[in-house]
């Protein structure tokens, strides 16, 4: 899987898991002296190690696991900032969006929304689904192969575009 990273050792991509690239990129970060990168990989790197010492957990972290859990940061940081230019501070939601940025780097390339509607086509033939019924069927299946991909929130509207 080819990553963007903060520090300039991409040779490493392939050999290095997303924990492990998360590990060098806080380092980085701290020698630059860059605070929004030092904190937006820390809270990924918390994430982690919340969910390695969760009850019940397997310990072991996969890259797939590490996608999820920053799409889920991503995802806070945008509301956080919405919440902020809300209630007039603009200064804080500045940060957040920024954090956001520097997690986005983790995240392979989203898909275009034409790319993502050549996809649902796609499924939708797959599937046989004809009418706005069969969107549960529709979602299961595009939810789960295009995970990381594109976001939940526009696979729903490009299904839903396609069955109405």
């Amino acid at each position: 899987m080819a990553r963007t990273l903060l520090t300039d050792n991409c040779y490493i991509c392939a050999i290095m898991t997303l924990e492990q690239q998360i590990q060098e990129d806080i380092k980085a970060a701290m020698k630059a002296k860059d605070a929004v990168a030092m904190a937006a990989v820390r809270a990924i790197k918390n994430e982690i190690l919340l969910f390695k010492t969760a009850e019940g957990s397997a310990k072991d972290v996969t890259d797939a696991d590490v996608l999820k859990m920053t799409q889920k940061l991503i995802k806070q940081r945008k509301e956080t900032a919405q919440i902020y230019v809300d209630n007039g501070r603009q200064e804080l939601a500045d940060n957040e969006l920024a954090e956001a940025a520097v997690m986005e780097r983790y995240l392979p390339k989203q898909l275009s929304p034409e790319e993502l509607e050549a996809k649902i086509k796609e499924i939708i033939s797959e599937t046989g689904a004809t009418s706005i019924k069969d969107m549960g069927k529709v979602m299961g299946i595009a939810s789960k192969r295009l995970a990381g991909l594109a976001d939940g929130r526009a696979i729903s509207t490009a299904v839903k575009a396609q069955l109405s």
